[in-house]
């Protein structure tokens, strides 16, 4: 079977991130033509180049807050990977209208610079955070995809198939509570965790990068796309580890919730998973087309949906310890630190 990379261009916003570094690998092993790499990093893009060594990647150096620098970038592009956003709930907690500038603007910058570009399909990279938000990480991913699903419902005609995935924690990820865990315990402690009872999904990059990929193969424009993932406390996380890692007892300090923070995740709300289509990993939730007529809901009335719960982390599969644990050697930098 061909591989829906082959012969492509494919566009990474943010590509020098954990995501984007390794759906760049996925790529190239897939047979993509040209793999062009839009961020604003110097430095981490001449990791990367040093990194990937392949004469098909191509390195832009641009802002997607930047609507001219976009518009160059997505020239000639079949897909674009947006994953070019402001991601840690501290910082844009304290520097909320940054998120704004980056998360919503610079989004549709990358979605109007696609639609006039006549770029096949654009995939949006959301979070878990985006569901009932708190924070203004949340709050500006929230608007991104209503971005996203806006120029979906207002280019349904356009050759640009718009589609949104969201995904909880990406396990050692930049800037990840993991890689947090492991350094402390292997300088001794204390380990610092915010709240035992606080339950967080586990997904990791590989299954990110099957999401995304997912949606560019199935999506319809406006379609959002959940993976379904298991959950951990924090808690059993830090056990988890300190049991792996340590050689001595670690001592684990609460230092209670940060800005912003939630005691647990939502990928879908009620609302969305009422009209979720389950399609066994994943779940569709498909656009809500109507125009701003509603004359005919109002009379002809709509069909109530059966009431669900929310998909949070507090209620899908649990992970004891050693489940935990075997999640974890299936990642590469666990298996590297524990040598």
């Amino acid at each position: 079977m061909a591989s829906s990379f082959a012969g492509k261009t494919v566009l990474i916003t943010g590509g020098t991130g954990s995501f984007g570094s390794t759906m760049a690998e996925h790529a190239l092993k897939n047979g993509v033509e040209e793999l062009r790499i839009f961020s604003r990093d110097e430095a981490k893009q001449d990791a990367l180049r040093h990194k990937l060594k392949d004469k098909r990647v191509k390195f832009i150096l641009g802002d997607t807050r930047d609507v001219v620098a976009t518009g160059r970038a997505v020239r000639r592009v079949d897909l674009i990977f947006h994953a070019a956003a402001l991601k840690q709930v501290p910082s844009a907690e304290f520097f909320p209208l940054e998120a704004v500038k980056t998360n919503i603007s610079g989004s549709a910058n990358v979605l109007r610079s696609a639609i006039d570009a006549q770029v096949g399909s654009v995939v949006c990279l959301s979070t878990d955070k985006a569901v009932y938000p708190i924070n203004a990480m949340g709050m500006s991913k929230a608007l991104m995809e209503k971005t996203a699903q806006a120029f979906a419902r207002d280019f349904q005609d356009s050759d640009t198939t718009i589609s949104i995935t969201r995904y909880g924690n990406v396990m050692y990820s930049r800037g990840s509570v993991i890689p947090l865990f492991i350094s402390q315990i292997k300088s001794g402690g204390p380990l610092t965790i915010t709240d035992s009872q606080m339950t967080r999904f586990l997904m990791s990059l590989r299954d990110s990068v099957d999401l995304v990929e997912y949606a560019f193969s199935n999506a319809k424009t406006g379609d959002l796309f959940v993976r379904k993932a298991s959950a951990s406390s924090i808690g059993d996380l830090a056990a988890t580890l300190i049991d792996m890692f340590a050689d001595e007892p670690v001592e684990i300090n609460e230092i209670g919730f940060r800005h912003g923070e939630k005691l647990f995740e939502s990928l879908l709300s009620v609302e969305e998973r009422a009209k979720a289509e389950d399609l066994g990993d994943y779940y569709r939730v498909p656009l809500d087309s109507r125009d701003l007529n509603y004359e005919d809901f109002f009379e002809v009335g709509e069909e109530r949906q059966e009431t669900l719960d929310a998909y949070t982390s507090h209620n899908t599969t649990r992970l004891v310890p050693s489940e935990i644990k075997s999640l974890l050697l299936t990642l590469d930098e666990v298996r590297s630190e524990l040598q």
